[in-house]
């Protein structure tokens, strides 16, 4: 019960306060348990030389105050040795307060046993000495109250017997400053004892907080796990059909149908894009955490880049009755251009869909780095609010979770893609005035290199297909769709099978289309391998669904191009094109080396 274990946890709190009070009396004490002797040998010194007593009686007293110290000093040893992890605080106080009370009442016995109680000088300096070291034990041992009086009480309550009973006037007011004295250093050691208590509480109370913070963190970080594991699963399961779906779409479009029907066509088409968007963001956000997205740095012309966000979000702001605007810039920075301008598309179509603006406008800064800007003149943000909208799914004014307005993924992609470039975010908001993101970038000054111009392929070049696939649904579907584009198309749901397919085939594959999560634990990076150590030349292709971290790692570490379902139809198209004509060109090169061909690197995936 949440009653009990608060209880439990003070009650533990209360032992640690009460360990950490004998450390500390134990550290304090050998000086001044020392110094206690110091002072017995010298008082013993001037009761001899006065003749206060006999000699024997003196030395006696003496040496029974020297076991004493000699107690005190053996039961630190014993403690120092026990080390600090020896938890019971209880016996090494016990013992502790045990020989402070014996010599407590040893300095005690010395005001009624030596001197007598008409020799005042003598008292007198029997007193001071007595005081002097309750005074020392009021620094020593005050971290630990029973240690404290267990010495001071019977040293000094002597004094106030002989006042009571055999003093005169003068006794008497000895007495009393006797009594004051016990008093005072009394308040002393108590206000000084809670105060070390109370900083031991708050100190280990720090403690608590900071292992529950700890814990809590530790909590949170394992529901975030499970979270991205949970989207992986269900964003693979859900890419399946979709997948399927877009590519009998794709195959649609070649067959006869009249306008209705394909208005139809077009609307669903609409609709599958729509998913794709939604899939797309949570694979962003996979492919973040998963760290496989690295900056590829270099010199970028703004202009050209402002130009395609301005033109491509035009159509969408003038429906929407926002002036959608940008002041033009002839600088450069170092940056990644597809990471940069994936940051901009998402800030603009932040506050086409959320700011409630009449106006939008990009424009850029200079200063010792580049400030690039989007403003807008909407309702703003909350100043509450302005660190919580970077964060996974929160969304401002989408209580009923509107999925035209997004999975507000948007302003967290924005985050994490700005620390992984080193581009600071900036966000200034005033509710009811407007708000403005700022990516600052660092400026280039150097000439750009001239790029060599890529042209695609002219024409898709036909060839022998492999398709593996463990989905029934998704080896009809790229059959049909690949069939249409004038391919011939081999499926099967697992590498054996195709293998046993292709035995007889006397023509050899021209690309290898494998599904990344197979059934049985097999994997495609696997399957295209066992391929290629049968067909070298042959380029493979993973096409997955999966957004889980791990796997999205090792698949980037294969060197094999990565589609992600829902695959476009266009850029499944493009990429077969491109391996193809690339392969092609290779095969036809005199072979220099027995080094493995690498596959080239595609253009960024378009959203």
């Amino acid at each position: 019960m949440p009653g009990t274990s608060t209880e439990s946890s003070a009650l533990n709190r209360l032992d640690r306060i009460r360990a950490e009070q004998i450390a500390a009396l134990y550290r304090n004490a050998p000086l001044g348990v020392f110094g206690a002797g110091v002072a017995g040998a010298v008082l013993a010194y001037v009761l001899i030389r006065t003749g206060t007593a006999t000699a024997t009686a003196i030395m006696i007293w003496l040496g029974v105050l020297w076991t004493d110290v000699a107690a005190h000093l053996l039961l630190w040893q014993f403690r120092r040795r026990a080390g600090q992890r020896d938890v019971r605080w209880r016996f090494w106080a016990g013992g502790f307060t045990l020989v402070s009370l014996a010599e407590g009442i040893t300095w005690g016995w010395c005001s009624l046993g030596l001197v007598s109680p008409h020799q005042i000088d003598q008292q007198i300096w029997v007193m001071l000495v007595t005081s002097g070291v309750a005074s020392g034990a009021a620094t020593a041992f005050g971290s630990y109250l029973p240690a404290f009086f267990a010495l001071m009480v019977p040293a000094m309550a002597p004094y106030l017997i002989w006042s009571i009973g055999f003093g005169s006037g003068l006794g008497q007011a000895l007495g009393a400053l006797d009594l004051i004295y016990i008093a005072a250093m009394s308040t002393i050691a108590w206000r000084s004892n809670a105060s070390f208590v109370d900083a031991l509480r708050l100190r280990f109370e720090t403690i608590d907080l900071a292992e529950r913070l700890s814990l809590e963190k530790e909590r949170a970080e394992q529901a975030n796990l499970a979270k991205t594991r949970f989207l992986a699963s269900a964003n693979h399961d859900l890419r399946q059909p979709v997948h399927a779906l877009g590519m009998f779409v794709g195959a649609l479009r070649s067959c006869a149908m009249d306008a209705e029907a394909r208005r139809i066509l077009e609307h669903i088409d609409g609709s599958i894009q729509a998913m794709d968007a939604l899939f797309t963001s949570l694979l962003d956000i996979s492919r973040l955490d998963a760290g496989v997205i690295q900056p590829r740095l270099q010199a970028v012309h703004l202009q050209p880049l402002l130009d395609r966000i301005s033109r491509d979000h035009l159509a969408e702001a003038a429906s929407r009755g926002i002036r959608l605007t940008y002041v033009p810039s002839t600088v450069r920075v170092l940056t990644d251009p597809a990471l940069l301008e994936r940051i901009l598309r998402n800030l603009v179509l932040n506050a086409l869909r959320h700011a409630d603006a009449e106006r939008i406008l990009i424009g850029c800064r200079r200063g010792k780095r580049l400030s690039i800007e989007v403003w807008d003149n909407g309702c703003g943000i909350p100043v509450e609010q302005q660190t919580t909208v970077f964060q996974e799914f929160y969304q401002i004014g989408n209580p009923e979770r509107d999925r035209a307005k997004g999975l507000g993924l948007g302003l967290a992609i924005v985050k994490r893609l700005s620390e992984i470039l080193d581009h600071p975010l900036t966000l200034i908001s005033t509710p009811g005035e407007g708000s403005v993101f700022k990516i600052s970038a660092p400026l280039m000054t150097d000439m750009l290199p001239e790029m060599p111009d890529i042209q695609a392929p002219a024409m898709l070049r036909l060839g022998l297909i492999l398709v593996i696939d463990d989905e029934a649904a998704i080896r009809d579907a790229m059959e049909t769709l690949l069939s249409s584009w004038g391919h011939t198309v081999i499926t099967a749901a697992s590498c054996d099978e195709l293998l046993e397919r292709i035995s007889d085939c006397p023509r050899s594959p021209d690309i290898v289309l494998c599904d990344y999560r197979l059934r049985n634990g097999d994997d495609g990076i696997d399957a295209i391998r066992r391929l290629q150590s049968k067909y070298p030349a042959v380029p493979g292709v993973l096409i997955t669904g999966d957004s889980a971290p791990d796997r999205l790692q090792k698949a980037r570490e294969c060197g094999l191009v990565l589609l992600h379902k829902p695959v476009p139809n266009s850029r499944l198209r493009a990429t077969i094109g491109h391996l193809m004509t690339h392969s092609r060109n290779l095969a036809r090169e005199p072979v220099l080396t027995s080094s493995p061909t690498v596959a080239p690197r595609l253009p960024p995936e378009s959203d």
